[in-house]
């Protein structure tokens, strides 16, 4: 999308109505705040605007060089245009406004790990909910050389400026796919040679399974797990051992586990 070179700064004639910023904003991911903002800007994520407060001072002065060095527009804006961009929210003076998340698809994940002459390594995340918890599975998984993970279109988190955010720059680098049916999409991985497998309680331990080769991990439900349908179609079933009193794992500690120990065997061969 073109930007404007520079910083541009309108005059009275030319400052952006509240009513034309609502429009431009429309549907839009919003990241609020001059630290997220700041952030996102330093991670190269890519925005289409940002939005600043008129008047403005202290770090405001940072995100308009930060913005102007990587050529992002910016407008300056009365405050009551940024309270109800935010949602009533403390937005501190300035909202940007993220670019969409291109999604990838199955095949290009595969495609990636033959052209970088790799095993596929893929995470496959059945219903993560939590912004959270998704972000920091992205991080981890770019960090251990996963080709792309893959998430459902419904029942899931998406890729929006808090899993941006929390992904730390991963966003940048990492392929995500949305897919219609996991299920099927499991079937399709199979048949392309990738092994499945879950991450839940079952006979096997993690690091004494073979994880070289092909491998797609399963990473279920915060709450529920791995839906029955996904785990019936798993080659097989990871175990983490729990030593304490609390009865489970975080999802994104668990892929992170288990991701690290696919990296320990395919160094190890």
């Amino acid at each position: 999308m073109p930007r404007s070179n520079g910083l541009r700064k309108p005059g009275k004639s030319g400052r952006a109505s509240g009513r034309d910023v609502g429009e431009i904003f429309e549907k839009s991911d919003l990241i609020y705040g001059r630290n997220p903002v700041i952030e996102a800007l330093e991670s190269g994520h890519a925005l289409e605007k940002v939005l600043v407060l008129d008047g403005g001072t202290g770090s405001i002065s940072k995100i308009v060089a930060l913005a102007r060095e990587a050529d992002v527009r910016v407008e300056f804006v009365d405050r009551k245009v940024l309270d109800r961009l935010s949602g009533g929210k403390n937005n501190q003076g300035v909202v940007a406004k993220a670019e969409t998340f291109k999604y990838s698809t199955v095949d290009d994940i595969l495609k990636l790990a033959d052209e970088r002459n790799e095993d596929p390594f893929i995470l496959l995340l059945d219903g993560i909910e939590d912004p959270h918890n998704l972000g920091a599975i992205l991080r981890t998984a770019e960090c251990a050389g996963v080709h792309g993970v893959v998430v459902p279109e419904r029942r899931s988190a998406s890729v929006n400026p808090t899993v941006i955010k929390v992904a730390a720059g991963a966003c940048e680098h990492m392929m995500v796919a949305r897919v219609t049916n996991m299920a099927r999409t499991v079937d399709e991985l199979k048949n392309a040679g990738v092994w499945i497998a879950g991450l839940d309680m079952g006979d096997s331990l993690y690091y004494k399974q073979n994880l070289t080769g092909p491998i797609a991990l399963v990473v279920g439900n915060e709450g529920k797990g791995i839906s029955r349908l996904v785990k019936e179609k798993c080659d097989y079933i990871l175990s983490i051992p729990l030593k304490g009193k609390v009865t489970s794992l975080n999802a994104s500690n668990a892929a992170g586990i288990a991701a690290y120990e696919v990296v320990r065997q395919r160094e190890n061969t």
